[in-house]
């Protein structure tokens, strides 16, 4: 198998999971990292013994001869690190947000595929463990069709990164058109998308601030919890952005024609609500007892898969590289399909013109 020589562009805190995966991932070796703060490219060299660093993206990409390039900046500048990259004869695998809007969006694409070359967003968590068990679950019919989906995202502002965030005006996420909701709300769409039908989903989106005011600058205009409502033909789905709640969740809730799943991406369990199919006192009493035994059943499997060294935070990542680079090496598909990307930046952008209607969807 060769072993396909990548580089990393933009050297913050995200391209550590990059360069830690990438370090125990067979076929693949990172070569060289780029930070337009060539102190930072040195130190992610440095520390996780990357032979090459650079400061200028273009000097990079001609000394070393990449065949995959890894675009860690903020989303700003992707549609200009692609066309370098593509241009070098790269594939191309970015971090979340794609662009800033969906016609970006369609014009990257379009950069990369009419180059010949191949790209995928880091969706990781859905190629997690938990959410490839849900994708088998839905695939061998046991929940049916769907009929609503609901998924859940929390963000700690008190956090290391909602603090940088939060202690920063000029912070990147603060000049995105959607702020940290278009930083965040991947997460949300690439769930609930792919289980819409074909079309244009229906799209009711409101936001508000729920901390008071404080500072006096643009820390202060940031929304901070968001709440959609989605429809496509028979299918619903709702997603929250909350930074208030406690604990800190991150799940998913599927309702089908046959059963219902939930996921809890941070406690990496998946189970089946158990539902009362006895009238009477004693019928009750059952399905506790049954939820008891589901996730102790999750409890055994993961404790396997802990022992098999399969329970490291970036195990999602690790999976999606793995497909991504497959398709790479003999032609097949990309791992997420370029049409399902577009639908979710195509939803991004319609909540963000409902939530921030005074910049008409962009700052």
């Amino acid at each position: 198998m060769k072993s396909l020589r990548v580089g990393v562009v933009g050297c913050g805190k995200i391209a550590d999971g990059h360069a830690d995966v990438l370090k125990y991932l067979e076929g693949a070796t990172l070569v060289a990292v780029c930070d337009r703060e060539p102190i930072l490219a040195e130190q992610l060299a440095v520390r996780y013994g990357v032979p090459h660093w650079y400061g200028d993206f273009a000097a990079m990409l001609a000394a070393e001869q990449l065949d995959v390039v890894h675009i860690t900046t903020p989303p700003a500048v992707h549609l200009a690190l692609t066309r370098q990259a593509v241009a070098a004869g790269c594939h191309v695998f970015l971090e979340k947000p794609l662009t800033l809007t969906a016609p970006e969006a369609r014009e990257l694409i379009d950069t990369v595929t009419s180059a010949g070359r191949q790209m995928a967003i880091n969706y990781w968590p859905n190629f997690d463990p938990p959410a490839m068990q849900c994708k088998r679950l839905l695939a061998s019919g046991a929940i049916g069709e769907p009929v609503h989906i609901e998924a859940f995202i929390g963000y700690d502002l008190a956090g290391a990164y909602g603090q940088a965030l939060m202690n920063d005006p000029a912070h990147w996420v603060h000049r995105l058109p959607g702020k940290l909701f278009q930083n965040m709300m991947d997460h949300i769409f690439n769930r609930i998308v792919p289980l819409l039908p074909a079309g244009e989903p229906e799209v009711h989106a409101f936001a508000y601030k729920r901390r008071p005011e404080v500072r006096g600058d643009a820390t202060d205009a940031l929304l901070d919890e968001l709440r959609v409502y989605l429809r496509c033909g028979g299918v619903s789905g709702y997603g929250s952005l909350c930074s208030h709640a406690r604990p800190v969740a991150n799940t998913m809730k599927i309702y089908g024609t046959r059963g219902t799943v939930e996921v809890d991406f941070n406690n990496r369990t998946v189970v089946s609500p158990a539902s009362q199919r006895y009238p009477s006192a004693l019928g009750r009493l059952v399905p506790p007892l049954q939820m008891a035994a589901r996730y102790f059943a999750q409890g055994r499997s993961n404790l396997r898969a802990f022992r098999r060294h399969e329970f490291q935070f970036f195990a999602g990542m690790a999976t999606l590289l793995e497909q991504f680079y497959q398709g790479i090496r003999t032609g097949g598909p990309p791992p997420i399909p370029y049409d399902e990307i577009l639908r979710v930046v195509s939803v991004m952008d319609r909540v963000i013109e409902q939530v921030y209607p005074a910049a008409g969807g962009a700052q």
